[in-house]
Formats: structure tokens, C-alpha cells, sequence
């Protein structure tokens, strides 16, 4: 079938957004030069917010074109869960006792390696906590990850080469860290229940392959970097601000049920306003709430949510004209411009699929999950917490994809090689 006009403004406008991301640098530019203007400009300097305001653009146009109930009808068919538990347990799993439950896996972890302490608990949270998004979900585990590194080593005067290689290992190791079960990945949720896909199923055909691939890209970085993270002071945590063990499991109680009702927005919501309670009632065992930055990347998914839905008329008509091993390359290099959960989606609406093609487009899928900021839903939570540390508050993308680009490689080895 021929696209019609609103579809095509659809890819339009999503490519627009795609060269907004890397275009950045410009709006900044342009609230330097307009001061009066300078806070609109600089809010379209944040990534976060690109998808969301070309999502308006977009509903807009369909408005003018088909009437404002088209408009209405087309966001009502949408759906908006994964938005809506991002940001929840982006901010829950940032809360204090959190942060200091997952603080002690990693150092119990890195006491046991015969290696100096810096450079243990890198190795650590770059290994051990990717893995741990199959348990907690990748939103949970990168906000865990990049507030850890921040704390520990970005906010310490590390080289921007050291920042940059890290944020790039980092962003690969959770796409591919969380595909040892069938309900933490966003691109596996999209296909698990259609394909029938359990968490044994995952642990023998992806998880063991993610395992051995995080494993080396954590310690080729490490090893790469050891003299420069030998040199970084770590200070121990204030006993005035250790939580109690009960509020602790307060708080991981309500994270399981977040956890386990991902697909019920009314037990997570629920649950995220008791853990606000909680929080409120208790403010000295918590620090500030990443609310807004949770709002922002919940905004941002949302927005590709809403372009998203227009891409299936060009996206399946590509699928249909490949095999396995040109479906995993291809899925791998259009992660990069999409969000690979909208694309495994699609993968489910093409029928007759073979369980090898099935394989191929998955593990692309998350193979490419580290290349860009869209490329993977967690990565926009990750990138708020850590490019401020950044020179001009920023990530390049292109340096962002550069870093990315040889922990890819090792996860194309692990998920076709081996």
C-alpha cells in the first residue's frame, strides 16, 4: 500500500528530529546570540526534549490536515506505559536507599578482586550492573550505573576521553545486559509474548552470549584506562547518611512490585505514590528526587512514541526484503535512527517470520542499542545524569558513537560468532 500524506509527513518529521539531535550545538549558538530568547533556545538544546516537540509539531499537522478528532483518535491508539514506568523507576531507583543497597553489591563484588579499589569498582559497575538490568529493568540499572559513575569518577576530573569511552561501553553493555530475562529489555518486552519467548529461552540463546560480551567490554575499558583510574580518590560514604536496613527494604519491596506490574500502569503508579509518601514522610534518608530529569526523558520517549507509530509502512516493506544476516546488520545500523523496541515491535506485525530471522532481528536489535541516544530507551535516562559533566553540558553525538562503536563490535562477535 501507498503511504498516505499523513504517514509521509510522519517519516518526515521523524527524520527532521533524528538531524535535530544532531544538531544541537546550533540552538546553542542561537541562545547565546538571542538572550531575550535564550531559555527557549536552550531548551531545544536537550536531546531529551527533541522528540517531544517534533511529536507536537506532528499532532499539529494531522490536525490542520484531518480535524483535530483524527488528531485525538490517532494518541488514544498509541501507547504510552513505557513513558510512564521510565520515569517512575528512573526516580525510584535514584532514591537514596537504593543507591546505597546497589552501592553495596558493587563493593562487595569489587572487595573480591585482586585489584586496586578505583579500579575495581569501575570494572564493577561497568560489568555487574548491565547485567543486573535483567533483573531490575534497563531503565533501573542505567540510572543505578550513571549516578554511581558519577558520583565516583565523573565528578572527579577524569579526561574527556575517559568520559566519553565510558558513557559508550556503558550505553552498550545495559542494551545488551538486560537479555538474560524475557521482561526487562524494552525491544524484548515487544516480542516475548507474541513469540512466546520465556526467560530460559532468553538465558540460553541471548544471555549467555550478553554475559561474555559485557564481561570483555568492561574489562578492555578498564584495562585500557587502569593508570588514570588508579589515580582517582574515592571517598567513603558519610555514616550520617547511611539509610536504615528496614527504610532499604521499604524501598526494594516497592521497586519488586514496580518491577513485576511494568505492564499495569495502576499497581506502578500506585506504588510510585507510596514510595512518594514514604519519601516525604522520611526526607532524611533521601536526597533530591530526579524528578525532572525523569519527566524529561519520559517526555522524550514519549515523543518517539507518538513519531514512531508513522514508520511501519517503510520499515516492513525493508524486513520483507531481507534474510537473517542482512535483518541483524540492518537492524543494528537502524537502531542507531530509531528506538529498537519500535523496531522489534514491528517485527511482530510481519508474519510467517523463521525463528532464525526472529534471533537476527532481536539481537541486532540490542547489538546497536548503544550507538546514539535514541538508540535504546534507557539511554536518554543516562545521558541527563552524566552530560553535565561534560564539557558545555553536552555529548557529542558523533563522540558518543565513536565510543560506542568498538563495544558494538564485540557484541556482534558474541551474538554471531559464538
Amino acid at each position: 500500500m501507498s503511504p498516505d500524506a499523513i504517514q509521509i509527513a510522519g517519516a518526515l518529521i521523524f527524520a527532521i528530529a533524528i538531524l535535530h539531535t544532531f544538531s544541537t550545538g546550533v540552538f546553542e549558538k542561537l541562545a547565546i546570540m538571542n538572550p531575550a530568547n535564550a531559555g527557549a533556545w536552550r531548551l531545544l538544546t536537550e536531546v531529551e526534549t527533541v522528540f517531544g516537540v517534533w511529536a507536537v509539531v506532528f499532532v499539529l499537522f494531522i490536525a490542520l490536515h484531518s480535524g483535530s478528532e483524527k488528531a485525538a483518535h490517532y494518541l488514544q491508539s498509541l501507547e504510552y506505559k513505557e513513558p510512564m514506568f521510565v520515569f517512575v523507576i528512573m526516580v525510584m531507583a535514584a532514591s537514596r536507599p537504593i543507591i546505597q543497597f546497589s552501592a553495596q553489591i558493587v563493593r562487595v563484588v569489587s572487595f573480591l578482586l585482586p585489584i586496586s579499589k578505583p579500579v575495581a569498582v569501575y570494572f564493577t559497575i561497568m560489568f555487574v550492573t548491565p547485567l543486573l538490568s535483567s533483573f531490575i529493568t534497563e531503565p533501573a540499572a542505567m540510572t543505578l550505573a550513571a549516578l554511581m559513575l558519577k558520583e565516583r569518577y565523573y565528578s572527579k576530573n577524569i579526561s574527556s576521553r575517559l568520559m566519553y569511552v565510558t558513557i559508550g561501553c556503558l550505553f552498550v553493555n545495559v542494551s545488551i545486559g538486560g537479555t538474560l530475562t524475557n521482561f526487562a529489555a524494552p525491544p524484548v518486552l515487544m516480542v516475548a509474548r507474541e513469540w512466546k519467548w520465556d526467560s530460559l529461552f532468553m538465558l540460553t540463546n541471548f544471555g549467555w552470549r550478553s554475559a561474555i560480551a559485557v564481561c570483555f567490554n568492561a574489562a578492555v575499558v578498564t584495562l585500557l584506562f587502569r593508570k588514570e583510574l588508579g589515580r582517582v580518590v574515592l571517598a567513603p560514604a558519610k555514616e550520617a547518611d547511611r539509610v536504615p536496613l528496614g527504610m532499604m527494604l521499604v524501598h526494594l519491596f516497592l521497586l519488586f512490585v514496580i518491577v513485576c506490574f511494568a505492564h499495569d500502569p495502576p499497581v506502578f503508579v500506585g506504588a510510585f505514590l507510596l514510595f512518594m509518601f514514604v519519601a516525604s514522610a522520611y526526607p532524611r534518608h533521601q536526597d533530591r528526587l530526579i524528578l525532572r530529569e525523569g519527566l524529561m526523558v519520559a517526555c522524550f520517549l514519549a515523543g518517539l512514541v507518538t513519531l514512531g507509530g508513522q514508520q511501519g509502512w517503510w520499515l516492513t516493506k525493508l524486513f520483507a526484503s531481507m534474510d537473517a544476516a542482512s535483518i541483524y546488520y540492518g537492524a543494528t545500523a537502524l537502531t542507531a535512527v530509531t528506538d529498537n523496541a519500535a523496531l522489534t515491535f514491528l517485527g511482530t506485525q510481519v508474519p510467517g517470520l523463521s525463528d532464525e530471522f526472529k534471533y537476527a532481528l532481536v539481537s541486532g536489535a540490542v547489538t546497536g542499542g548503544g550507538l546514539t541516544v535514541i538508540a535504546n530507551a534507557p539511554n536518554p535516562a543516562g545521558m541527563s545524569i552524566l552530560k553535565g559533566s561534560f564539557k558545555g553540558g553536552s555529548v557529542s553525538p558523533l563522540w558518543l558513537f565513536l565510543s560506542a562503536a568498538l563495544p558494538t563490535v564485540a557484541a556482534i562477535i558474541a551474538f554471531r560468532f559464538l
